[in-house]
């Protein structure tokens, strides 16, 4: 069973930037695409990228081109968000999920506990 373990998450200054890590366990990463959500407090839910299992493929939402990166290193099962020029409203919980099939699937199998991102002045 492939277990996810996101960490990096801090509470930083508008404008600063942060690496987040999404550690996964339990089976090889590279059978699977990863995404990455995130949810502020009372909104909906927000993939906010995906990458493919060989990681030569990502897509990112609108509201994050620009600014946020993902990679991943599948020798060491992780998956990367790096977000640059962060602004208030990327305050939110953020998700790591995985699944098999592809970044397109309507609801990932596997999910991380999320890590917090709060950037406040």
């Amino acid at each position: 069973q492939l277990r996810l373990v996101e960490s990096g998450g801090a509470s930083v200054q508008p404008g600063e930037s942060l690496r987040l890590s999404c550690v996964a366990s339990g089976s090889l990463l590279d059978h699977f695409h990863v995404a990455w959500f995130r949810q502020a407090p009372g909104k909906e839910r927000e993939r906010v990228s995906c990458i493919n299992n060989y990681g030569d493929i990502a897509n990112y939402a609108d509201s994050v081109k620009g600014r946020f990166t993902v990679s991943r290193d599948n020798y060491r099962n992780t998956v990367y968000l790096d977000i640059f020029s962060l602004k208030p409203e990327d305050t939110a919980v953020y998700y790591c999920a995985a699944d098999r099939g592809s970044c397109y699937v309507p609801n990932f199998q596997h999910w991380g506990q999320g890590t917090q991102v709060t950037v406040s002045s």
